[in-house]
């Protein structure tokens, strides 16, 4: 990077699934399970609806999408319960996998002395059922879920959990990587220095610009090299 900016990051908060971790649809397929549950009719306008307010949405705490796709708690606390299920079955049958090179791009920003952070939108249990069939469980220096933060995305709770419990003092310390516009507000309202899309998920690069990302790469891979560019 031509301002040196890179040099002076400390922390990389990077998102899950779609970011490091091969969604392949899984949100969605347990999403469709737990809307069934909620009484959303399986075809038709509401479950269209539905369904792209979750796409819309992609990367913010699941409770909060059901609680605006409800407008009921108690439904909202079901509709969630179902989605953990439904997402922690899948996981159980073996469609967890990380993305090509995000191991490795996690290592090597380890390597070079900045700490990284996992964050997503789902519950503590399903990520660490996540972290645990992956075999992730000790490849971070951190991972945390919105309750964990306070609130997920796109507040700024989750990164600015990471760097109180990692001990970053400066938001121009930190590079947030996520593959949602949510990803982008959640780093811009933490001011951190860099904030990325990766084009390995859900949104594209003119929705990221429109949110106002200062990079666009086309993996994690790339993130890292452009964290540990001259």
């Amino acid at each position: 990077m031509s301002d040196n900016q890179s040099t002076s990051i400390r922390l990389a908060v990077l998102d899950m699934a779609g970011t490091t971790v091969a969604d392949g649809g899984l949100v969605l397929q347990a999403f469709d399970i737990a809307a069934t549950s909620a009484g959303i009719p399986e075809s038709g306008t509401e479950r269209d609806t539905a369904r792209k307010y979750v796409v819309d949405t992609m990367g913010q705490s699941k409770i909060a999408v059901f609680r605006a796709l409800l407008d009921d708690e108690e439904r909202a606390q079901a509709a969630n319960l179902a989605f953990e299920r439904a997402y922690d079955a899948l996981i159980d049958a073996g469609n967890a996998e990380p993305l090509p090179g995000a191991e490795l791009a996690i290592d090597k920003l380890r390597s070079a002395g900045i700490k990284v952070a996992l964050t997503t939108g789902f519950s503590s249990s399903t990520q660490s059922k996540l972290l645990a069939a992956l075999g992730w469980d000790d490849i971070a220096d951190l991972a945390i879920a919105p309750p964990d933060a306070g609130r997920g995305r796109p507040y700024p709770d989750l990164i600015l959990t990471a760097m109180l419990r990692l001990g970053i003092d400066d938001v121009k310390n930190v590079a947030v990587l996520g593959d949602t516009t949510s990803d982008i507000a959640s780093g811009r309202a933490a001011g951190s220095a860099i904030v990325a899309g990766t084009l390995t998920g859900a949104h594209d690069e003119a929705q990221f610009r429109a949110a106002g990302a200062t990079h666009v790469v086309a993996t994690v891979g790339d993130f890292a090299d452009l964290l540990l560019s001259d």
